[in-house]
């Protein structure tokens, strides 16, 4: 395996973070972990955690931002990647009333310019799949396929999320070869093979995450980033036998 740094989804120690967002990052980046994808910044101002993380020597890897802040504060979003370092902003999810057919013809245009803006600052613009978008539209293209190719490859990237496409019963891997070169992040998850198809700690379950981690290096994936949306026991202690399975996968630098 190449050594592509690997991030985790702060979305992940959510409960954590709302009592104490330092503790968890400390946390984190004592488990090993390269970096942080953001969900939201603790209540810090954009100097005060570029300072922090980089005492605990970590990166930022990117930030999800809601779709209205790209719509109305894209310049202050810039902004504070460029203080934090990232060079990534992700498109997180749609709010289900924004899931119809005339709302996605309108998300490609959001999308176009908030990506042709970023990409002249020197940062990637993603959007970032669940299963819904594998439902097909009237003209029987699925939103993922639509929004992929009717925005502009230069502006507009793919974060894969791997238990997403598996849930919605498609390959992983097909899509990653589909658009190569076009995933700059990918989302690692795992899900239960007992029918429950529930959240799991990477390589406890169904989903090929070992297929996808070797398509990294030919698919230009820049980070790999660790979520896991919801745990049965203590999600610490879920990301850690997470980080364990990548590291008897040589994929972690440690």
């Amino acid at each position: 395996m190449t050594n592509i740094p690997v991030a985790l989804q702060m979305f992940t120690l959510r409960k954590e973070s709302e009592k104490d967002f330092k503790g968890v990052l400390e946390k984190v980046a004592d488990i090993g972990f390269d970096g942080v994808e953001f969900a939201g910044y603790g209540g810090y101002q954009p100097t005060e955690l570029k300072r922090l993380i980089d005492h605990l020597g970590i990166k930022a890897a990117s930030s999800h931002i809601p779709l209205p802040a790209l719509e109305n504060e894209l310049e202050k979003v810039i902004e504070t990647q460029k203080v934090l370092g990232s060079k990534h902003i992700v498109c997180p999810h749609l709010p289900p009333e924004r899931r119809k057919d005339e709302d996605y013809h309108r998300l490609v245009s959001i999308l176009n310019e908030a990506g042709r803006r970023s990409s002249e600052e020197g940062i990637s613009l993603s959007y970032h799949n669940h299963d819904f978008e594998l439902h097909p539209m009237k003209d029987g293209r699925t939103p993922l396929e639509f929004i992929l190719s009717e925005t502009n490859p230069d502006w507009v990237k793919a974060e894969f999320d791997i238990y997403w496409l598996t849930k919605a019963g498609e390959s992983p891997q097909a899509w990653l070869d589909q658009y190569k070169g076009r995933t700059p992040l990918v989302h690692l998850k795992d899900m239960t093979t007992d029918g429950e198809q529930f959240f799991a700690e990477l390589g406890t379950g169904g989903v090929d995450v070992e297929g996808v981690l070797e398509k990294g290096a030919a698919n230009e994936v820049e980070w790999w980033v660790v979520e896991q949306d919801q745990s049965k026991g203590s999600a610490l202690e879920s990301i850690q036998k997470s980080f364990r399975y990548l590291q008897s996968q040589n994929v972690t630098s440690i």
